[in-house]
């Protein structure tokens, strides 16, 4: 492998910009040339690419987002559309590619590993932590920790006021930021897609906490747990309690990278470049009991996200 290229695709997340600065760095340091993709799928199909080097990743491992931008290519599922993708790529001797993301990502790189031959690495980097078969995702811990800052914060004014706050936070249909959130801030209550709930009971609970003189909860909702408006005035109108709605949002996705995401962003950037040279199949990079392991594409699509349910009832039991 002589010629490298880097993308970053879907959503930003906390570390992507630490992810390219490992890959450029790792590259370098073993003689290749490497290039980076603006605009992800997206750009790689109208062929913008531009050579990188060592000072191109200067000053970015703490920065949030990602200087390569980023963008979603839904088009992308047409194998035409990969034909545009593979002779960008060809025009300019790319012998592989790393692919930063998530999901949507990792199948567009699984499409051009099948589809056209081209030899690809995927770093998962998403704050959902949604992919199953790692333990972790860059951009996930830092995104966590964003929302226990938002946690504190509502605490002061909903103690100041009696009231009961309900904080949406991102992860579509996986609830990890919610649930790791939620223990590491105390809340009351975690609503996450991955386990039911009875609103009835948590109204009565509130009452109840209330009656004995707590006077304010914190409810984490994970955004595909429920309409978060629905579920305030549904337990508002069954506790007698005012129930304040506050939706995080993009907030979450940005901001500087802490330690934990910078160090997993240089530990798969280096793991890339090392399988490249190796002439290692196509493959998603992870990690597993801290040590950094290997996927196919195929094996990963397949992969079934199991929900971390001794720590769910540690959070109720704490809540108490």
């Amino acid at each position: 492998m002589d010629r490298i290229a880097v993308l970053t695709s879907g959503g930003d997340a906390p570390g992507m910009n630490a992810c390219i600065r490992a890959v450029v760095r790792a590259a370098l340091n073993n003689k290749m040339d490497i290039y980076g993709v603006e605009r992800g799928y997206a750009g790689l199909i109208k062929g913008e690419i531009t050579r990188l080097g060592t000072r191109s990743v200067s000053d970015m491992i703490h920065k949030g987002g990602t200087f390569l931008k980023t963008a979603r290519c839904s088009e992308f599922k047409d194998v035409e559309v990969q034909r545009l993708a593979a002779e960008a790529l060809s025009a300019y001797s790319i012998d592989g590619l790393v692919v930063i993301g998530g999901d949507g990502t990792f199948r567009g790189a699984k499409d051009l590993c099948d589809n056209f031959g081209i030899k690809i690495m995927g770093i998962p980097c998403t704050i959902d932590n949604d992919l199953a078969y790692t333990d972790f995702t860059v951009g996930f811990d830092t995104a966590v920790n964003t929302v226990i800052g938002a946690i504190n914060n509502l605490r002061d004014t909903m103690h100041s006021h009696d009231r009961v706050s309900l904080l949406e936070v991102m992860g579509r249909h996986c609830g990890d930021i919610a649930l790791y959130a939620g223990v590491a801030g105390g809340a009351e209550y975690v609503l996450v897609p991955e386990i039911p709930y009875n609103l009835d009971d948590i109204a009565s609970s509130i009452k109840k906490s209330y009656l004995r003189g707590k006077t304010s909860n914190m409810i984490i909702l994970a955004e595909g747990a429920g309409d978060r408006d629905e579920i305030a005035e549904y337990i508002q109108k069954k506790s007698g309690i005012n129930v304040k709605v506050t939706n995080y949002g993009y907030i979450q996705r940005g901001g500087s990278p802490n330690m934990m995401d910078r160090v997993l962003a240089a530990r798969f950037g280096y793991k890339a470049i090392e399988l490249f040279k190796k002439g290692a199949d196509s493959c998603a990079i992870g990690i597993k009991n801290n040590k950094v392991i290997t996927m196919p594409f195929d094996e990963v699509a397949k992969a079934e996200k199991t929900f971390d349910n001794e720590l769910y009832d540690i959070a109720h039991v704490l809540s108490l």
